[in-house]
């Protein structure tokens, strides 16, 4: 890597916050799966609730019908709660009129917003409701200011960034940007950037981008160093993350004026979206009181024991390899009990225990899992069950007792860890928000009552946060009072029993020029009718503003001239573009890991009288502008994968800018706003299959069109260096001796397939899969369609392997070798084999119209 244009760090000094916008108190944002998790989230004092529907979301399996969603909508409006929906996944050419159709229904439902990924949806709700919200999801990939002022000039008003962000980083963001903005503060981490994680889709045909993941970054691999396994450990799940615990940074985050933070867990039960809620409904509320957290070891255990796979900051703080992934499992643990001593008969295990004892210990009842990473399988079943006994010994140990045969001592040995993993404490403790009988997060309710002799007694209600309002009068005019005049401690004790009700009394004014008599009874029946007509002025239907969509048309698509097909070569070191340079292709594309070893090699490719291309970063964070600067200033071609380096590349180089996979547009309309913004030729993202690669190259022409025909799918971008985290005992790119610079490193899964791991210039770690996915089996129907730019992209490939992948292409497209012939020459030349990956067409998924926005697959 190339450290001089590594992104600067912010000074850390006590005056760091004072480019800041001005604090703001943000929105405490919680996650609902349905409706147990929605009241959850109510009950435990959220601001906004997100959810999804059936379809369109990134947690497929959770989430209300259409049917359901105006009475969620209606019930979250009740208690003065936002509700977000999301429509964050990435929306095919064949479904663009059911979305079409389901942003209108979102937006009659009366939600507050709608939270969205792909740049079509954007589109459409601009459209069919412009009243409506727009969020933009973390899928969206956004990391700095500019892909921030991309999106709100989109459409987007508020930018969910990446969790890969430090609050450093982030306070960069929020300084350059006038767009809301919002950030995780708790939950599942993902390894790879949202957005940008192609494994399910490679290796079972379920798209992350589309709400299918498959979690294969939380399977077992092993390390492969120069092609040898190499020690980890304890450590076995090499791309398993912790979890986010951000608790402790709220006052540093309100300083930054943050919109809203936001609590992962969509599929997480009630019991963690009350507990989580509620935990930063509290941070939040002292921090902006201005008051010191109150949050003790106890909270953060209980945090730890409703969900966890070990809490930390992570990101938020700063980089540091060595914690991000722990590694000793992939799944929920709870809190760390102590360490197995030794093994007595029947079913008694004696337990040195952790610190945590001291301040949770164990009890009768507690469910428990030993851990026996050190020396068990990772697909064996681990051993657990409830504690039937627990005795403290004089040296201090534990002696825990389970019922006869509830364990197996045969599977249990010394050292190994113990988790509780069940706590009825925190049941309880989560039953006051899960099985609430009456309201316990009350909206506060402002009340301003004038009271003068001769008029009628005029009381104003209104509920601050969201601004609604109610004026009550008396029917009789008030006299003079003989005795008892009306008073303030009068109306604050009779106008604030609002016990019972989703309300609480706010701050009171009298104005009152005389005493004057007010009968008590009066007071009771106005502060009834009062809570009353707000309740239904917080629910009542939203009359939302619906347009016509127009971006249903069909668009004009640029045909292809004829002749030959154009191979563009993709390569990541100099020997195979030593190979590349005697092939003459139409591009080569340089895709390399030292930035300053481009502008030699671009030199070579231009004196060859073959275009040059060179790769740009997937991510950029803020201050690594300098990297859009040097690659303008190579005076060639790029291959851009950020979307928010559009604006600067555009008026920095008169080049051309081919769109990768990466900015993720599968259908016409996202197609259509790319090309909008600078892009002349498109590659579609992976999430596509080959009969809608076939589609996109129908509608929108081959010229506009570069498709990749042999390539080692990018599976997972991460933020996470295995190299530092495995190689080194540093912590960054500051201090971990640059090993991907010495070392080829490799992730062995089960089935024996070794993953190449490659280091970018922002030293983020790209796992590519171990065959080399490739076309043969559709080149014959895309090449019908009209493509006319194939992309050819090598990782580890050998310049032998490289030159032979590039003539079994070159034969084929011109009809001098069958496709079957290629396939075969294919199998042989990739390191590890072929596969079709996600180029799969499932049966009966066949293209059946082309040239519309009309057109179906199946």
């Amino acid at each position: 890597m190339t450290l001089s244009l590594k992104s600067a760090s912010l000074p850390k000094s006590a005056n760091f916050f004072h480019l800041m916008r001005t604090p703001r108190k943000p929105e405490v944002k919680s996650p609902a799966g349905h409706w147990p998790q929605l009241r959850a989230a109510v009950e435990a004092g959220a601001d906004a609730v997100y959810f999804g529907l059936k379809k369109f979301t990134a947690r497929a399996k959770a989430g209300f019908s259409n049917e359901e969603l105006p009475a969620a909508v209606a019930e979250l409006h009740s208690r003065g709660v936002r509700g977000y929906i999301t429509f964050n996944t990435l929306i095919f050419e064949n479904e663009l009129r059911e979305a079409a159709r389901q942003i209108e229904i979102i937006a009659r439902s009366g939600a507050d917003g709608i939270i969205v990924q792909d740049l079509a949806a954007v589109r459409l709700v601009r459209e069919i409701a412009p009243d409506l919200e727009i969020h933009g999801s973390t899928q969206m990939t956004v990391t700095d200011a500019s892909g921030v002022d991309l999106a709100q000039r989109l459409g987007v008003s508020r930018v969910t960034l990446a969790r890969e962000l430090s609050l450093e980083e982030t306070a960069k963001i929020s300084e350059a940007t006038s767009a809301d903005l919002e950030i995780f503060v708790h939950g599942a981490l993902c390894v790879a950037y949202s957005g940008q994680c192609f494994s399910s889709e490679a290796w079972g045909g379920r798209s992350a981008n589309r709400g299918q993941c498959a979690q294969a970054c939380r399977l077992p691999y092993e390390l492969l160093v120069d092609g040898a396994i190499a020690p980890t450990g304890d450590a076995r799940y090499l791309l398993s993350p912790g979890d986010l615990y951000a608790l402790k940074q709220i006052p540093e985050i309100i300083q930054m004026g943050i919109a809203a933070i936001k609590i992962e867990g969509r599929y997480k039960d009630a019991e963690y979206v009350a507990l989580t809620t509620q935990a930063y409904r509290k941070a939040v509320d002292e921090a902006w009181a201005g008051l010191p957290l109150s949050v003790t070891p106890n909270d953060e255990l209980q945090l730890e024991q409703v969900y966890s796979r070990g809490l930390g900051p992570y990101f938020l703080t700063g980089t540091n390899h060595q914690t991000v992934v722990r590694g000793r499992a992939p799944r929920h643990r709870g809190v760390h009990m102590g360490e197995v001593v030794k093994l007595e008969i029947p079913g008694v295990v004696i337990l040195k225990p952790a610190h945590t004892h001291q301040i949770s210990p164990l009890k009768l009842g507690d469910g428990v899992v030993f851990d026996a990473a050190a020396w068990r399988s990772p697909q064996e079943p681990e051993e657990g069950g409830r504690i039937f006994e627990v005795r403290q010994l004089l040296d201090g140990n534990l002696k825990l007792g389970f019922a006869n045969g509830a364990i197996k001592l045969a599977r249990i040995r010394p050292g190994d860890f113990l988790w509780r993993s069940d706590d009825s404490q925190v049941t309880r403790a989560a039953k006051v928000f899960t099985e609430a009988t009456s309201p316990r997060a009350r909206q506060k309710v402002d009340v301003i009552v004038t009271a003068k002799q001769g008029d009628p007694l005029t009381t104003q209600w209104t509920l601050p946060r969201s601004a609604l309002s109610v004026t009550l009068h008396s029917q009789d005019p008030l006299t003079t009072a003989a005795r008892q005049p009306l008073s303030e401690a009068t109306l604050r004790e009779q106008l604030g029993r609002l016990g019972g009700t989703a309300f609480e009394l706010g701050q009171l004014t009298l104005h009152a020029d005389s005493p004057v008599f007010v009968p008590v009874s009066l007071l009771n029946q106005i502060r009834r009718e009062a809570v009353e007509q707000l309740a239904q002025l917080q629910a009542a239907p939203h009359k939302p503003n619906i347009r016509q969509v127009n971006s249903l048309k069909t668009r004009a698509k640029v045909d292809a001239t004829q002749g030959s097909v154009s191979l563009h070569l993709l390569v990541r070191n100099v020997e195979q573009l030593n190979a590349a340079l005697d092939l003459a292709p139409a591009s080569i594309t340089l895709d390399y890991l030292d930035l300053y070893g481009l502008r030699p090699s671009v030199e070579r490719v231009k004196a060859k009288g073959i275009v040059a291309r060179v790769a740009s970063p997937r991510v950029l964070k803020p201050g690594e502008v300098r990297i859009t600067n040097f690659l303008a200033d190579l005076d060639c071609s790029i291959l851009v994968r950020a979307a928010g380096m559009l604006d600067a590349l555009r008026e920095k180089t008169t080049h051309a800018l081919i769109g990768d996979f990466s900015l993720n547009a599968a259908n016409t309309i996202t197609a259509d706003e790319l090309f909008g913004l600078g892009v002349t030729r498109l590659t579609p993202t992976h999430d596509l299959n080959a009969a809608q690669v076939e589609q996109f190259i129908s509608q929108l022409g081959g010229q506009r069109i570069e498709v990749i025909a042999y390539q080692h799918l990018p599976v997972f971008h991460t933020e996470h260096c295995v190299f530092c985290r495995f190689l080194s005992t540093g912590t960054s790119y500051k201090d971990c001796g640059r090993p991907c610079e010495k070392h080829r490193v490799a992730l062995k899964d089960d089935s024996g397939r070794a993953h190449p791991v490659i280091a970018d210039v922002g030293c983020r770690n790209t796992v590519f899969g171990a065959e080399a996915q490739e076309a043969s089996g559709h080149l014959e129907r895309w090449l019908e369609a009209g493509a006319k730019h194939l992309r050819l992209e090598f990782v580890e490939e050998t310049p032998k392997q490289v030159r032979g992948v590039h003539q079994a292409f070159a034969d084929a497209c011109a009809g001098r070798i069958a496709i079957a012939e290629l396939s075969q020459k294919l199998a042989a030349l990739s390191p590890q084999g072929t596969t079709e990956g996600s180029l799969f067409v499932p049966v009966g998924e066949r293209l059946v119209t082309i040239g519309s926005s009309n057109a179906t697959i199946g």
